[in-house]
């Protein structure tokens, strides 16, 4: 087989992959989402009389680590463990259930995530930058307290060796003021209504907080802390939300769900960015268009409209035909940036770089973008190479790899940054991804990962610079390990939410746009476009996972 025709059947490969992408999208308009030990954790407590509640046991057990804890490495196994533990310790105060698991496996493990938190909390491990930690951590570690209360004035209903035990103090600042706010007769903020669980028994049936298409704040652990122990009372759409979010897990639950705007703009946007030649239904793009409101859209039922959903939203109709004019992202705009939400705290790169996209495609492409836009997208290309690290790359309190960081800001320098300004910054970022590929030629944070391997070459090979020294042979090394890698499903997640989870896929959608751009860089790959040598990926994780 020739080299054209090895690149024309691996160019068809894609494609049908991504149709069947596609496909998925229509099909589960919920999205796919990885489960969540944290929010598992929140219904075993919150909601012991929905399906599923003993297969939400036995995952906590069969997700526990070997050093006691849950979850990712480092701070980020703060939130997770601490729901496990609280949620174990619940189950034993009510009996331990008259299934599997035993009670004297849930006590084993409580233990161990005991004694995990109580070493991390002691030495100060930071929590990581994800939504509400610093109110999640502080209101677990008061309800394992009260447990560890309760079983010491109960003698010989707990293990031995809990007697008198208590977890060190945490700051619970942020805590104490929230409790302040309502207890002045302030309504919860929406922002906090996606952690609503936060307020304990609190959060029953508060008047101040409706769900939205049965969900609040699209979460199952914050709807069902709003439902309390009386499910029979509520409402049938909010017992049906429930019901659904336990479904594809089996009983297991992600953080947020349905993710719909969210998981079709990003698909969309990576498929059309790389040039991945596939159209999607006019009635999929059409839903993505009706999303958006004067405020732009939300990621799900009753979060806030931000900036970072409106603005990929709006590139990805761009990109495929629909231009809607961004004048929502201005409301967003404070000066120096872009917010994703009003009253955020912190800022965000990852946001910024999508609303440099948004705008930029704007300002580019019709009569009107370049005199209502073109400032402003040059002064926000200015601010996101301010924020590149001296190596090179950039991180975000989006997702918890630099990889994707670096690979959206790079894609957007790129694309609508003067070239004087993009192309220094791309060179460094270039540098430093070629400098930190691993040995067996994939890239990633803790580990090799598909997805992060797929953002490394969305920055080797997105760009039309000139070829720096070894990204020739980094990319064709880490074409041949994404092929190989491609389809395990054992790769950590690394989206922020109140727990890490994979929006699965979206993730998808980053390898079919890695596997396209190799397939376009004959001039940087030679043979074709790209290690057309590599075993062909296994696309069934569409259909499976």
């Amino acid at each position: 087989m020739t080299t054209s025709e090895l690149g024309t059947t691996a160019g068809s490969e894609v494609a049908a992959a991504a149709r069947e992408l596609l496909a998925a999208l229509a099909l589960e308009p919920a999205g796919r989402v990885t489960a969540s030990v944290y929010e598992t954790g929140r219904l075993v407590t919150h909601a012991p009389w929905l399906t599923g509640h003993d297969r939400r046991l036995a995952y906590l057990l069969g997700s526990q680590r070997r050093d006691g804890g849950w979850g990712a490495p480092g701070g980020y196994a703060l939130v997770p463990t601490a729901s496990a533990v609280e949620a174990l310790l619940t189950t034993l105060r009510a009996g331990g259930g008259d299934a599997a698991p035993s009670p004297t496996e849930l006590a084993g493990a409580a233990g161990r995530g005991l004694d995990a938190l109580d070493g991390w909390l002691a030495d100060g491990l930071p929590l990581p930058d994800t939504p509400a930690a610093d109110l999640i951590v502080p209101a677990l570690v008061e309800r394992i307290d009260a447990h560890l209360e309760w079983f010491d004035e109960r003698p010989g209903t707990g293990p031995d060796g809990w007697a008198g035990r208590r977890l060190p103090p945490v700051d619970r600042r942020r805590l104490d003021g929230l409790g302040a706010l309502l207890a002045s007769g302030r309504p919860v903020p929406q922002k906090l209504q996606h952690a609503f669980e936060v307020l304990g028994p609190a959060a029953r049936g508060r008047p101040d907080v409706a769900p939205v298409a049965g969900a609040v704040g699209a979460s199952p652990a914050a709807t069902a802390a709003w439902v309390g122990d009386a499910p029979d009372a509520a409402d049938p759409a909010v017992r049906a939300y429930l019901a659904e979010a336990v479904r594809p897990h089996g009983g297991p639950v992600p953080c947020c769900t349905p993710i719909t705007v969210f998981e079709r703009a990003w698909t969309l946007s990576s498929l059309a960015r790389a040039g991945v030649p596939v159209r999607p239904a006019p009635k999929l793009v059409a839903e993505l268009a009706g999303a958006l409101g004067p405020q732009g859209t939300p990621t799900g039922p009753g979060l806030p409209a931000d900036a970072d959903t409106t603005s990929v939203t709006l590139y990805a109709l761009a990109r495929l035909g629909h231009p809607v004019d961004p004048a929502s992202l201005l409301s967003y705009d404070v000066g120096s940036h872009f917010c994703t939400w009003r009253g955020e705290d912190g800022r965000s790169v990852t946001t910024n770089a999508h609303v440099l996209e948004a705008l930029g495609w704007h300002a580019r492409h019709t009569a009107t973008g370049a005199a209502r836009y073109g400032d402003r997208v040059a002064a926000l290309a200015g601010w996101l190479h301010e924020q590149q690290r001296p190596d090179g790359r950039w991180a975000d309190r989006w997702h918890a790899s630099p990889y994707y960081a670096t690979s959206c800001a790079v894609l957007a320098l790129t694309g609508y940054a003067p070239a004087e300004l993009a192309g220094p910054a791309v060179d460094r970022a270039v540098d430093w991804v070629v400098a930190t590929q691993r040995p067996d030629g994939s890239w990633g944070r803790w580990s090799g990962t598909v997805e992060e391997t797929a953002y490394a070459l969305h920055v080797l090979l997105g760009t039309d610079r000139p070829a720096r020294p070894g990204v020739p042979e980094a990319a064709r090394r880490g074409l041949h390990q994404l092929a190989t890698m491609d389809g395990r499903r054992d790769d950590p997640p690394l989206w922020h939410d109140k727990d890490l989870y994979a929006p699965v896929l979206i993730v998808r959608a980053a390898v079919l746009a890695a596997r396209q751009l190799a397939l376009t860089r004959s001039d940087l790959l030679g043979r074709g476009g790209a290690a057309l040598d590599a075993p062909a990926p296994d696309d069934s994780m569409i259909r499976s996972a």
